[in-house]
C-alpha cells in the first residue's frame, strides 16, 4: 500500500504526534509498503528510507521556541499527486493537514484523519478564551470531509461525536514494551536522585502551560519523597523557582529515558487535556503506578487502586493526597506496579499498526472485503478482536469502536467507499 502522511509536526520536534509517526514509518518500511511524509520545516530529508517533503512554518508563540505552525503551499498537493497514494493519513490535521485533505479529495483518494491534539484545550491554557466555537467549526470542516476519523481514547471519541464530527472510530497508541520495562530500573540512578532513600516521584513530559506543570508545586514537601522532572519547555524557569529542591533532568530519550522512568516509584501527570497521554502508558509499561487527572486518555489507562490513582482534574490538593498515599504505602506501590506492567501488555506498536492498516483497508476497499484478523489489542479498543471490519460507519451507526486487522503489502487501490458512507466532498 502507498501511504501519504501529512502532519502538523515531525522530527526534530519530540511529541506524541511525532512519536506515533516514527513508529508507523518503521512499520511501513518493515512490511514493504511505500510512504512519504509532508511536514513543517525544519526536518530530515528522509526517514526510514521514505522522502520527507518540508513546508514553510513559523513560530506561533514567541516564548515557545519549539512550537511551529506549518503553512499550506502548492507543493503539498503536488507532492501528494506525484506520489499517487492509496490513502492519505492526516496526523492531527489543522493547517497543513487541511491542505493535504484538499489534495486527497481532488485526487479521489480517501483520507484517514487521526485526532491527536485537543486544540481547544490548548488554546484555553494559553489564555485564548472564547475560541472554542471557532476551533471546533474548523475541526468539523476538516474531519467531516475525511473518510474516517480515528480518536485515541474513548473520552476523546465521545467528545468528537458531541461536537458533530462523523465517522469516528477508536485507535489507541502502542508502547515499546522493550524500551519501557521494569528491568531497566537502576539502583545507582535512584541513589543519585534520592541519596537518603526517599520515594522517587517522577514526571515526564513537556514543561509547558498546556500540561499544567505548575501543579507539580503541590507535591513539594511530601515527607520522605524526592520529585524528579524530565523534559524541557517554556515553563521550566518558573518551575525551577517553584521547586528548588526538585531534580531537573532536561529532555531525555532512548536508554536514558528507559532507566529514569523505570527508576521512579510513582509517576504523576498533571495534564487535563490529554487525548491519550503516551507518557502515562510508558510509565505503566515500566511497572510504575500512575497518578493522573481523571480526564481524557488516562481514563482508559489508569484503573484506580489497580495500577494507579485518579484525581479530580481541578483539585490539585487531591493529586497531592493521592501521591502522598502511594508514597507512604510500599505494599500498595509494589502491587500497583506489578499490575501496571500487566495492564499494557498486548499494546505493542506492531499490533496497533496492524489495526491501523485495517482501517486504511476499510476506506480503500469499501464494504466488499473479506474478514481480517489482528493480534489482540488490550484495553477499550480490544472489545471484539478478531472481528470482521465493517464498512466505515455513517454518523448514525458509528457508535462502536472497530478493531481492525492486518493487511498485506498490496499496492492496488480499491474504490473509495460510497453509497451513503463517504465520497470525496461528502461530510
Amino acid at each position: 500500500m502507498r501511504v501519504a502522511i501529512v502532519s502538523e509536526s515531525f522530527l526534530p520536534q519530540v511529541n506524541g504526534v511525532t512519536n506515533s509517526l516514527v513508529r508507523l514509518l518503521r512499520h511501513l518500511a518493515d512490511q514493504g509498503h511505500d510512504a512519504m511524509v509532508v511536514a513543517p520545516n525544519p526536518g530530515p530529508k528522509t526517514y526510514a528510507g521514505f522522502p520527507v517533503h518540508s513546508t514553510p512554518a513559523f513560530r506561533l508563540l514567541p516564548f515557545y521556541r519549539s512550537f511551529r505552525v506549518g503553512l499550506p503551499s502548492r507543493g503539498i498537493g503536488r507532492a501528494i499527486e506525484e506520489f499517487k497514494p492509496d490513502v492519505v493519513h492526516l496526523a492531527s490535521p489543522t493547517v497543513v493537514g487541511a491542505a493535504g485533505l484538499t489534495a486527497a479529495l481532488r485526487l479521489g483518494v480517501p483520507a484517514v484523519a487521526v485526532f491527536q491534539t485537543d486544540l481547544a484545550g490548548f488554546a484555553r491554557q494559553y489564555g485564548l478564551r472564547g475560541t472554542d466555537p471557532l476551533i471546533w467549526a474548523w475541526l468539523r470542516h476538516i474531519h467531516g470531509r475525511a473518510a474516517l476519523t480515528l480518536a485515541p481514547s474513548t473520552a476523546t471519541m465521545a467528545e468528537l461525536r458531541d461536537h458533530g464530527i462523523p465517522r469516528v472510530s477508536l485507535w489507541g497508541r502502542g508502547v515499546d514494551l522493550d524500551q519501557f520495562d521494569p528491568r531497566h530500573r537502576s539502583a545507582e540512578l535512584r541513589r543519585s536522585f534520592a541519596p537518603d532513600g526517599e520515594v522517587v516521584i517522577g514526571y515526564v513530559g513537556r514543561l509547558a502551560a498546556d500540561k499544567r506543570v505548575h501543579l507539580l508545586a503541590e507535591l513539594a514537601g511530601i515527607p520522605g519523597t524526592r520529585l524528579v522532572i524530565v523534559g524541557d519547555g517554556p515553563a521550566e524557569p518558573r518551575l525551577r523557582k517553584l521547586l528548588p529542591d526538585a531534580v531537573f533532568c532536561g529532555l531525555r530519550t532512548g536508554e536514558d529515558l528507559s532507566r529514569i522512568l523505570a527508576s521512579f516509584d510513582v509517576f504523576v501527570h498533571t495534564g487535563r487535556n490529554e487525548t491519550y497521554c503516551q507518557a502515562v502508558q510508558e510509565a505503566l509499561a515500566a511497572g510504575v503506578p500512575v497518578v493522573a487527572a481523571a480526564a481524557g486518555g488516562p481514563l482508559d489507562l489508569v484503573r484506580p487502586d489497580v495500577n494507579g490513582l485518579l484525581f479530580p482534574p481541578d483539585e490539585p490538593a487531591e493529586m497531592r493526597r493521592a501521591v502522598a498515599r502511594l508514597a507512604g504505602d510500599s505494599v500498595a506501590r509494589l502491587r500497583m506496579g506489578s499490575n501496571a506492567r500487566d495492564s499494557v501488555l498486548g499494546r505493542g506498536w506492531t499490533a496497533l499498526c496492524h489495526q491501523l492498516f485495517g482501517y486504511y483497508q476499510s476506506v480503500v476497499e469499501g464494504a466488499d472485503r473479506a474478514p481480517v484478523r489482528v493480534p489482540p489489542v488490550t484495553g477499550p479498543e480490544a472489545a471484539a478482536s478478531p472481528v470482521r471490519v465493517p464498512p466505515v460507519a455513517a454518523p448514525e451507526d458509528a457508535a462502536s469502536p472497530v478493531a481492525a486487522g492486518a493487511v498485506s503489502g498490496s499496492r492496488g487501490r480499491g474504490p473509495a467507499p460510497t453509497g451513503g458512507r463517504w465520497s470525496p466532498g461528502r461530510p
